[in-house]
């Protein structure tokens, strides 16, 4: 196995209005468990519809995943009930590319720890006659009663659930998660 050295850092953080505190606490986190933190940055903005900006930050974001030695996922629930998108491709291309991660899911309360739960919260779901979960389209809603889609959690060497009051700020699972590479790496 090659040593890990650099970590990519992926989750919603970088949506937050504190978003350089918290990837200063999350680098400090990394720094102490001797890695670097790779923390992705947001695209500035700029003129609305630029194309050209846009493929060149998504060229340099690719980059740096290739660079990436492994990668700790923040799959907390945002902007609906499942991770952020970015976050979520994100962790695709490092599963693609074989690099090892590890997750952690921040939620509000135990209810939150269960995909159908997060989506029925949301959405709302229906359990019909053959006892499947569907969403308000009729849709089947994945029910395995994992945190997350088999795909995500599977992925996932490890994938801690935390329960907290803050789910956007929470470092412990990022913590619970380093632990665990550290002793992945041995």
């Amino acid at each position: 196995m090659k040593p890990v050295r650099s970590l990519w850092l992926a989750g919603p953080e970088a949506w937050l209005p504190d978003s350089d505190i918290q990837a200063s606490r999350q680098r400090a986190l990394c720094l102490e468990a001797g890695l670097e933190a790779l923390v992705p940055a947001r695209m500035p903005v700029g003129d609305a519809g630029d194309e050209l900006e846009a493929r060149q930050f998504y060229a340099a974001r690719m980059a740096q995943l290739r660079q990436a030695d492994a990668g700790v996922i923040n799959l907390t629930p945002f902007r609906g009930p499942t991770a952020d998108t970015a976050t979520v491709f994100e962790a695709g291309v490092l599963a693609g590319l074989g690099k090892p991660t590890f997750a952690y899911m921040n939620v509000t309360s135990e209810l939150g720890a269960e995909y159908v739960a997060r989506v029925d919260a949301d959405l709302g779901a229906i359990l019909d006659e053959n006892r499947v979960w569907r969403d308000p389209d009729g849709c089947t809603i994945e029910d395995h009663g994992l945190p997350e889609t088999v795909m995500l959690w599977g992925e996932a060497r490890r994938l801690f659930v935390i329960v907290t009051d803050d789910p956007l700020r929470d470092l412990t699972g990022l913590e619970l998660c380093l632990e665990a590479l550290a002793l992945y790496a041995e």
